[in-house]
């Protein structure tokens, strides 16, 4: 890899791991970008989970301290995760490239259509036992794409902790980076298993988002929300655009 593809792709992950640690979704961009620069398909995804391991430990430092997650209500969501995330990873050594390019590119459009139409709610007090029931399995099954590709896994989630789980939009941003520790952590540990993970890129791009994400907790939520979200799925809407003319 050239000096100058590396510095392409340092800039690319710090700054969307600046955004990504609010709005989620960061490998909805980096992964086919991976894929533009000649990476194979299955070492861009796992590299790129190596790297997420980085970025949600960068990102919960400051919800951590700030006391913004309820451990009580994350610690089960973690242990779903832990599971579901394991057996996501194990399938991509079955997939083969082009599924992966194709999984990939699914998800570009369904997340973009998902986060247009959504609206989060503002969370509530108390909650049914149907609703922490379908949090569990909700969880449990994005656990699943999370440790397969991740790309998006972030945004559903939190939508569904706010939706059904009664968290705030605060809440629910705090738990997502401590549960996504733990999701690109088991995954990461299946792709060295696999043999999948480039180490030198990924101890790169992991220490640059790492950075990008501690700064993105302190300064991305505060900067205008419409113009993060209309840059955010321009992006996205394009490299998807590119994936699927690739793809036909």
């Amino acid at each position: 890899m050239s000096n100058d593809t590396l510095a392409a792709l340092v800039i690319l992950f710090f700054l969307t791991s600046v955004v990504g640690v609010v709005t989620g979704s960061n490998s909805l961009i980096t992964v086919p970008v991976m894929f533009q620069f000649g990476i194979d398909e299955k070492v861009a995804v796992a590299t790129n989970m190596f790297g997420l391991m980085f970025m949600a430990a960068g990102g919960s430092i400051p919800f951590v301290r700030s006391g913004s997650v309820d451990y009580r209500k994350v610690a089960p969501l973690v242990i779903l995760t832990v599971v579901s995330s394991a057996i996501g990873a194990a399938l991509v050594g079955l997939i083969t490239n082009q599924g992966i390019k194709v999984i990939v590119t699914v998800a570009m459009v369904a997340v973009t259509v998902f986060t247009i139409f959504n609206r989060k709610s503002n969370g509530e007090k108390t909650v049914s036992g149907r609703s922490v029931t379908l949090s569990y399995v909700l969880t449990f099954l994005l656990g699943i794409y999370g440790g397969l590709y991740s790309g998006g896994y972030v945004t559903i989630l939190t939508a569904v902790l706010v939706a059904f789980f009664g968290m705030s939009y605060l809440e629910s941003i705090a738990s997502t980076k401590i549960i996504n520790v733990f999701s690109s952590a088991v995954a990461t540990l299946v792709f060295m298993w696999q043999g999948l993970v480039d180490y030198k890129l990924g101890l790169v791009l992991g220490l640059t988002m790492f950075v990008g994400a501690y700064v993105g907790a302190h300064y991305a939520s505060k900067m205008n929300e419409i113009w993060l979200r209309r840059i955010f799925l321009t992006t996205v809407l394009l490299l998807a655009a590119k994936a699927a003319w690739d793809l036909v």
